[in-house]
Order: structure tokens, then sequence, then C-alpha cells
């Protein structure tokens, strides 16, 4: 998928519909710094975004994604249809990555902040109230990265249940209250309601 073409595809549509970047963020609650990124190629639209912002520029799904406007045969349509999900399907896999390495990273930088907060409040000679907001403010700032984490893993990929295959992503409260190994969790599948150790999948 091309973001710069898409982004000038964007920018000459929204120029035939005569509005300004800031007149068409306006119309979806936006900044127009945000229809600048997509217009630069530096982004695309999100996927909640792209219906009505083609409704806005007279186009279709299909073309905002293709980067032009499209005449062509109902096979060729389709078979357009499908490399363009397909493109977006790669593109929210690496994303999804992505998240779960920066998931790995803050946990790990949660963790070290949190030993030598306690190491120094334990070990170094200093007055009381001191030790406590030492040690109580590393505990605090290692539960909210454990949150942001958490979130993280609940929302980037799927989760595989084991019984009928069906991927799914959980709710918050199924993913922090559930036993797990790693980024396996047992839960129950919202599909087949069977229990069990579902897999993170990223595909």
């Amino acid at each position: 998928m091309d973001q710069i073409k898409i982004g000038k595809f964007i920018a000459e549509c929204r120029k035939q519909q005569n509005l300004t970047q800031a007149q068409l963020a306006e119309r979806r609650n936006l900044t127009d710094r945000a229809v600048s990124k997509w217009e630069c190629g530096r982004s695309i639209p999100d996927s909640a975004l792209m219906l009505p912002l083609c409704e806005i520029l007279g186009i279709t799904v299909n073309e905002l994604l293709s980067g032009e406007k499209l005449n062509m045969e109902v096979n060729e349509y389709n078979q357009q249809v499908e490399q363009n999900l397909i493109a977006l399907a790669k593109q929210k896999e690496e994303a999804d990555k992505r998240l779960l390495n920066v998931e790995i990273v803050l946990g790990v930088l949660a963790g070290v902040t949190l030993a030598v907060l306690l190491l120094v409040g334990i070990l170094l000679p200093m007055d009381t109230w001191l030790r406590v907001v030492l040690i109580v403010g590393g505990f605090v700032l290692f539960l909210v990265a454990m949150f942001v984490c958490l979130g993280i893993e609940q929302k980037a990929g799927y989760y595989e249940c084991p019984h009928c295959h069906e991927k799914y992503v959980p709710t918050f409260g199924q993913a922090l209250w559930s036993p797990h190994m790693a980024r396996t969790k047992y839960m129950r599948c919202p599909h087949c309601g069977q229990k069990g150790w579902n897999k993170k999948v990223l595909k």
C-alpha cells in the first residue's frame, strides 16, 4: 500500500470538493495536522474514519486505499479490493508487532525502575519520609506501567481458541483476571463458550 500515493489522492479529492485541510478536519472533529499527515504520506486514516471520509470526498474506500479512481470490470475491481484488504491486514500485523515490542521494553524499564528505587530506598541513609516516597513511588510507577502493558497486550493481535480456533479480542477484564503463561491466557471463548489456554496470534 503506497501511503504517498494515497496522500496525494486525498489532497486531490479534497481540492475537488473545494475544501481546505482545516475544513475537512473540522467535519470529522480532527485537527488539520492529522489531514496534513495523511496528505504527506506519513499515515493513512484509521479504519473508523475511512467510510465517512470517503463520503465527504466522493470516493469509495477501495479507491482511497488504491490511491486513484477505479474504472474496472467487476473481476478486476474485486481483485483490487482483495489486494487492499491484504495490505491493510499486513499493516495491522506490523503495527501489532511494534506494539508488543513496546510492551516488552516498557515492562523491562518498569521492573528495572522499581528495583533501583527499592534498592536506593532500602540501602541508602535518608529521612524516613523520603524512603517511603521512593518505595511507594516505585510501586505506583510499576503498577501503572503494568496496566499500560496489559492494555497493549489485550488490543494488539488476537487470541485463538484451542477448541474452535476462532480468533477474538478479549475484554480488558478478561485479560486482567485470566491466569496466563507468557502470552497464553486461560479464558472462555466468546464463540464456542469453552474455556482453554488461548494463544496470542497476530494474523
